[in-house]
């Protein structure tokens, strides 16, 4: 069997149904809290689902940004020997 015919084979393999893809997006617009609060409707389109999902993701960077910019000036104002210096050290740091 030659390379391309097994890469042809490999890839039609590896690719999933429509069915499949409406399932996923379907489940990604139940774990969007924008859309499963304003769902009106019992269809949201998937471009919808995608937009929300972006704007979700954009929203919790900005977020974890915001808190990892608070932790770091609460760090500045406390002792960096304390306990809790160490804490919130791991929490930025991850």
């Amino acid at each position: 069997m030659s390379s391309s015919r097994r890469s042809r084979q490999a890839s039609s393999s590896s690719r999933i149904s429509d069915d499949q893809i409406a399932d996923l997006i379907s489940k990604l617009g139940q774990s969007i809290p924008e859309i499963r609060q304003n769902r009106r409707s019992s269809t949201v389109s998937a471009s919808k689902v995608l937009q929300e999902t972006c704007n979700y993701i954009r929203n919790l960077n900005k977020e974890a940004d915001d808190l990892s910019d608070r932790l770091t000036q609460l760090l500045d104002t406390i002792d960096p020997n304390s306990p809790q210096a160490a804490v919130i050290r791991s929490l930025i740091n991850g």
